[in-house]
């Protein structure tokens, strides 16, 4: 645990609250309280953290992270190759694995699984861009095919949207929606856990699944409660109702710190803030106003005043922690004579911009206020907006902004998930490249990264690509924010993988008093 880097995944408060049990959780029993309900628990579909909760918990897949690594190891698959090619991948499925109603997990279910996600065409899909066919040869053996090479497909396979699904589901199919009704609130996989009842915005509870493959889970159950109080997931936290909660505010996080009989987890994550500016609006088009603009920023001061030392100051767009990362690389810092001088020579003045924010992230504001007073410094006006996330995001897809502030998660450990959306000049606007940034040097550089597989190639690209973006300054790359969480110092195994935010491994954790 690293105490003095915490990273805030909170979100407003809601209004929805449940009492308190009344009593301690039983010791085979975990408690989680959070602020809000998953969407829905179907792998097909569900894109958010909280949503993943569930899934990792009820479903295996091909592959898995390694531990706290960003590494991925056999799971179901107990082996597998490709051609020389890179176009065909064979998989060997292992031994003994069954979904939660006995029946075996084989090579009909894995092309059931990808067949049904490439058919909802929801956002999951979107990690598999060149899955042309999955085969059965037989089984235990099942064949993926590509319609051209892609080098983080391994690391894919260990997303959610990959988790292996039960063809029974289909039992439950009404009107062609693939069961995707039912699997909104129930599971159909192998995972250590299955979904016993879900009670909307009051509590879903998770029962041990008796025909998992792998070592018999000490917790017999976890309920996951929605307390949309933060206070109230406090108090049932410190008296023993829950034994973990999420979505801490900093303060809060620091005076638990001080109750003996709570954990705090905090560990540096791959959770980025950064801020588009709009490459394709005048004044920005030029990039030494942006550069300028970089130059202006206290980040520092917004790492310490606003997230109370809890994260770190981003160095280029992929993070520490994932490979392709350059720790050597440039780096913006806070300076305001170099800021004046590149606006100077940009010729720009009475430059007035506009920072579009909604509160799906509560560091937005204080950023965009920080932002302000540092600009102001420069003779550069900001103007703060605030307005709901859809529209702010509908904004942002259209090039309708000057400056906006951005999180970004990873879905699988690679750089491609955040070189080739925030780079390629054919991602703009909504599907990453949110800065409206155009370098055809850097598109070919990240395009040709995600086509071949030799690691160490791919970094002198993706190192190669990185060091001219920042150049262009298209972004400000304000920060890596910590993942934080409290526990009760009785639960016990927890490991934290920076790729599995709000994921927890329930199948080997434990209680003891």
């Amino acid at each position: 645990m690293n105490g003095s880097k915490w990273k805030s995944i909170g979100v407003a408060l809601l209004l929805a609250s449940t009492p308190l049990s009344g009593a301690i959780a039983a010791q085979d029993v975990l408690v989680l309280a959070r602020a809000e309900d998953p969407p829905t628990a179907d792998p097909g579909v569900e894109i958010s953290n909280s949503g993943y909760t569930l899934i990792y918990a009820a479903y295996e897949r091909l592959v898995a992270y390694k531990g706290g690594s960003t590494e991925v190891g056999p799971e179901l698959a107990e082996s597998w190759t490709a051609d020389d090619a890179g176009l065909v991948w064979t998989f060997k499925l292992a031994s003994g694995h069954k979904f939660d109603d006995g029946a075996p997990v084989d090579a009909a279910a894995v092309k059931f699984s990808f067949d049904r996600l490439m058919k909802l065409k929801a956002g999951p899909s979107d990690a598999f861009p060149v899955l042309k066919e999955v085969e059965v040869v037989d089984p235990q053996t099942v064949k993926f095919h590509l319609t051209a090479p892609f080098a983080p497909f391994i690391s894919t396979l260990a997303v959610s949207g990959a988790a292996i699904v039960n063809p029974k589901v289909m039992e439950h199919e009404k009107d062609g929606d693939m069961a995707k009704a039912w699997l909104a609130e129930h599971s159909a996989g192998s995972g250590p856990y299955r979904i016993a009842s879900w009670e909307r915005n009051q509590s879903i509870v998770l029962d041990r699944n008796e025909h998992y493959a792998g070592t018999k889970p000490a917790l017999k159950q976890v309920v996951i409660r929605i307390v949309g109080d933060v206070s109230a997931r406090r108090l049932q936290l410190t008296s023993g109702d829950a034994d973990i909660i999420e979505q801490i505010p900093l303060d809060q996080a620091e005076a638990l710190q001080k109750d003996a009989s709570v954990v705090v987890e905090s560990n540096p994550s791959m959770y980025v803030n950064y801020i588009y500016m709009n490459n394709r609006q005048p004044p920005l088009d030029d990039a030494k106003v942006r550069q300028a603009i970089s130059y202006a920023v206290d980040y520092q001061g917004i790492i310490d005043g606003i997230m109370l030392g809890q994260a770190k100051q981003m160095r280029g767009a992929v993070p520490s922690g994932m490979w392709g990362h350059d720790p050597q690389g440039f780096q913006y810092t806070y300076d305001v004579e170099k800021a004046k001088a590149l606006l100077a020579e940009s010729g720009k003045s009475d430059i007035r911009l506009t920072y579009t924010f909604s509160q799906a992230d509560p560091a937005w504001e204080p950023v965009g206020l920080a932002l302000q007073a540092s600009l102001a410094e420069i003779g550069v006006k900001l103007d703060l907006q605030a307005v709901a996330d859809t529209t702010k995001r509908e904004l942002v897809a259209n090039g309708k902004f000057d400056m906006a502030p951005g999180a970004w998660t990873p879905d699988f450990a690679d750089p491609y998930m955040f070189m080739n959306y925030w780079f390629d000049a054919g991602k703009m606007g909504g599907p990453g490249n949110r800065s409206f940034y155009d370098n055809a040097k850097v598109t070919e550089l990240v395009q040709e990264a995600a086509a071949i597989v030799d690691e160490g190639k791919r970094k002198e690209l993706y190192v190669e690509a990185q060091t001219l973006s920042t150049q262009d300054a298209p972004y400000l790359y304000i920060m890596e924010k910590n993942d934080i969480f409290a526990r009760r110092a009785v639960v016990k195994g927890y490991v934290y993988n920076p790729m599995l935010i709000q994921v927890y491994n329930f199948g080997t954790m434990s209680k003891t008093e």
